[in-house]
Order: structure tokens, then C-alpha cells, then sequence
């Protein structure tokens, strides 16, 4: 007994879909690029023109990276049209919501009994049916305690999606102003005629930009626009060096690399506790600007590559590790956001590539960010830019701190539900207290 759940063997309640598998080589992934996702044991590989599955189910990691840090298995609740290589078990349960249930009761399993391998980590299908699930026998609850934490998991998603497409909005903005020039072709083509505005732009906007090109080094940019080095528009702040010794429970803590997420974004999950010395330049604030100064070679997938910090209430203060740069912006018109946008662009990654050496570990060279060039637009179009820029971000962090908000309920709730320690009404109320708090 688990609480007041009883235990039940994994193999009794669900469908084992293995034998539906089919890996692809990375040739022939290359060869077959489509608009399925393609998954291994942890995550998302590549996406390909057709799918094995399609429904919602459980992937549960068979080798290689089995265990989490925290000593549980990887599982993936995937749902739509997929295809899953050799790597992952492919778990069904006898309806939609006792996949889910089964998604968060794995959650609470410690998986390395059930491990095998001495050289590499494996879950074989006999260990994974014996796995015990604590499972309420009343079908209610198991479906209630599955849609609390499917709640609060589908606002965090929703979340996510809101930032995506804010910052999606942003970027696409900023590549038609500040790249392309978009504005200053329409007026060049005749299809802007003044006091009018075109889709997308209003009108008394238009009058801030000029109806002509120029060229320049960096090619056609608009007449009047000045070229600009990273460099003399921006304070470039180097990290701490420290020692493993330093890294000790602390209200202070290191911006890693590992805050940065290789799919985009920021990762609060980087952070490590510190006690060794740092200056105050170091300090990092919420909505300032980092880059990755570095990288291994077997990813190179961050180096170069922007985050814009986000409030930790963990922490009193976040520095900045030797792997991090802080940028602050020296001219007043251009934001954090501006520069954060600027090197998100195809142009800058392209010129970061060509500043990169190392053969083990990668790093920018001292020019890698301060040489980068760019069409700097005048004060009242840079300054109304960035405002706007500014309040589209600060929704996107207010996003990202409720979700974290959100997932540290979810984490408290699951254990707790899913071993009988509190039932569905207490894990109701106690949400409904968290959201008038």
C-alpha cells in the first residue's frame, strides 16, 4: 500500500506498442523531413513525413538516458500524429485519462531498481512491467488527480505558446524595420502615399522613416541611418571565474550556461548557488541582457546565442558565471529587448560563426560580439521601438514567472496526490488559496 492507494504492476494497465517502432538514421531523417515529430528516449530528435502513432500516449526512456537527476524516468506524454524510434518504450493506457494518471504516477517512481547494463542504462520491457504504480481504485479519482496537474500544466503550455507568439511578434517586427526595410520599400514602390497606412503600420509611424535607400557595407539600408558597432553602443561585461569550492547553498547564485535552452529562451534551472567573490558589474537584474560566450563543440548550439534574464525570487542576487556576457546598452534609444532581437537575427548568427575557435570547448573571440555591425535607426524611431518592444517583453516575463509559479504547485501537488497523502478537494483548495495569494 502507497497512502491508501494499493500498488499495481505497470504491464496490467496499459498496451505496450514497441513492436510498432521504427528508428531512422540520421540520413535518412534528412531525406525524409516533414512535419512529424520524430522522438527519442528524452525529447523531440527531428520531425519526418509520416508518423507510426497517433493519440495521446506515454514514451517512457528504454536506454541510454533512462534516469533523471532526481532519479526518476524519463516520461514524455505526446499526443497527435508521431513517430518514435527504438530508444522509448511506447505505452498506452485503456483511455485517454488513464494515460494521463499514468503520466504523473510515473513521476513519483524511483527507476534505478528497475535498471539494468553496466556500460549503458537500460529499461528492458520485463523490468518495465514490473514497475508499481500507486493506483486508487476508484476511477474518479485517479481522472481527478490527472486533470488537477493536466490543468496546470495545460496553462503552463499555454503560457509558453502567448511568449512564443509575443516574441514571435516582436522579431518579425524588428526584421521588417530594422533588416529589411520594409517600410522604406513601400514608400519607394508607391504603395504608401502619405496620411495613409498600410496592414500592419499606422499611419503618423510611417512618416519616421525615409522613402529611400542607400548603399553600404552592410548593403542597402535607409538614407539617413547610421552604421553602428555593437561595440560603441553597448558596455560588455565578462563573467566570474570560479572555483568548484565556490559552488555552495546560497542566496546568491551563478548564471550558467545552462541557462540558456537550446530550443530558445531562458532557463532558470542554470542557476547555481554561490559564495565566492564577485564585482559589482557582475550582478546581473532581472530584464538585462546575456550571451553565451561559450559552448562544447559536440552541441555548438548556444554560443552567441541572446536571453533576457528573468526574476528568481529564489535568489537575492544572480552573477554572471565566466561562460556569460552581460551586454548593457550605452545609448538610451536602444533597449536590452532591441539588442536581444538584433542578435537573434540570421545576420548576426552568420557573423558569429566566423568569431568562433576552440577545438574541445568553443569561445567568441574579443571582437565576436563588440565588431558586429548594424543600420542604427534614428532616436524617435529607435526610442518608440523600443517601448513598444519593452511592454511586449515584460508580458512575456510576467508569463514566465507564473508558470514557474505554476510548475512548483504542480511539483508540490503531485506527490502528494498521487501517493493518497492529500486528496482532490485539499489539492482543489489549496490552488484556489494559491491564486488569491
Amino acid at each position: 500500500m502507497v497512502g491508501k492507494w494499493v500498488e499495481m504492476p505497470l504491464g496490467r494497465l496499459v498496451s505496450n506498442l514497441d513492436s510498432r517502432r521504427v528508428p531512422l538514421s540520421s540520413r535518412e531523417r534528412e531525406q525524409r523531413q516533414g512535419p512529424y515529430p520524430y522522438y527519442g528516449a528524452t525529447g523531440i530528435m527531428d520531425y519526418v513525413d509520416s508518423f507510426l502513432f497517433e493519440g495521446l500516449h506515454l514514451l517512457i526512456a528504454e536506454d541510454g538516458s533512462v534516469e533523471r537527476p532526481d532519479g526518476k524516468p524519463f516520461v514524455q506524454l505526446v499526443d497527435g500524429k508521431f513517430w518514435v524510434n527504438n530508444h522509448a518504450h511506447v505505452l498506452k493506457g485503456a483511455t485517454d485519462e488513464e494515460t494521463r494518471f499514468l503520466y504523473y504516477a510515473l513521476q513519483t517512481i524511483s527507476i534505478r531498481p528497475f535498471m539494468s547494463g553496466s556500460v549503458q542504462a537500460k529499461l528492458s520491457q520485463v523490468n518495465l512491467n514490473k514497475i508499481p504504480v500507486p493506483y486508487p481504485k476508484d476511477k474518479a479519482t485517479r481522472y481527478a488527480i490527472a486533470h488537477i496537474l493536466g490543468t496546470l500544466d495545460d496553462k503552463i503550455e499555454l503560457n509558453r505558446r502567448m511568449s512564443e507568439t509575443l516574441e514571435q511578434m516582436a522579431r518579425a517586427i524588428f526584421k521588417a524595420w530594422f533588416v529589411d526595410f520594409e517600410p522604406v520599400r513601400a514608400k519607394m514602390s508607391g504603395r504608401w502615399k502619405k496620411g495613409r497606412s498600410l496592414p500592419g503600420l499606422p499611419a503618423h509611424l510611417w512618416d519616421l522613416f525615409h522613402d529611400r535607400l542607400v548603399n553600404s557595407e552592410l548593403g542597402e539600408i535607409t538614407s539617413g541611418w547610421d552604421i553602428l558597432e555593437v561595440g560603441h553602443a553597448v558596455d560588455i561585461v565578462k563573467g566570474v571565474s570560479y572555483r568548484s569550492a565556490d559552488l555552495a547553498e546560497s542566496d546568491i547564485a551563478l548564471v550558467t550556461l545552462k541557462s540558456f535552452n537550446r530550443g530558445g529562451g531562458y532557463r532558470s534551472d542554470g542557476l547555481k548557488p554561490y559564495i565566492g567573490p564577485f564585482k559589482q558589474e557582475q550582478i546581473i537584474n532581472p530584464g538585462e541582457l546575456i550571451l553565451a560566450q561559450t559552448d562544447v563543440t559536440q552541441a555548438a548550439e548556444v554560443i552567441g546565442r541572446p536571453a533576457l534574464v528573468v526574476p528568481d525570487n529564489r535568489f537575492r542576487k544572480l552573477v554572471a558565471s565566466l561562460d556569460v556576457l552581460i551586454i548593457r546598452p550605452s545609448v538610451s534609444e536602444l533597449s536590452s529587448e532591441f539588442f536581444y532581437l538584433l542578435f537573434k537575427t540570421e545576420e548576426f548568427k552568420e557573423y558569429i560563426y566566423g568569431h568562433v575557435n576552440g577545438t574541445t570547448v568553443l569561445h567568441l573571440d574579443k571582437t565576436g560580439v563588440s565588431g558586429y555591425r548594424f543600420a542604427k535607426p534614428p532616436k524617435t524611431l529607435a526610442t518608440l521601438f523600443s517601448n513598444f518592444v519593452t511592454q511586449l517583453f515584460s508580458q512575456i516575463m510576467c508569463l514566465d514567472v507564473e508558470s514557474r509559479i505554476l510548475a512548483a504547485l504542480r511539483d508540490a501537488l503531485l506527490p502528494k496526490l498521487i501517493s493518497g497523502e492529500i486528496r482532490v478537494k485539499d489539492a482543489e483548495r489549496f490552488i484556489k488559496e494559491a491564486e488569491n495569494a
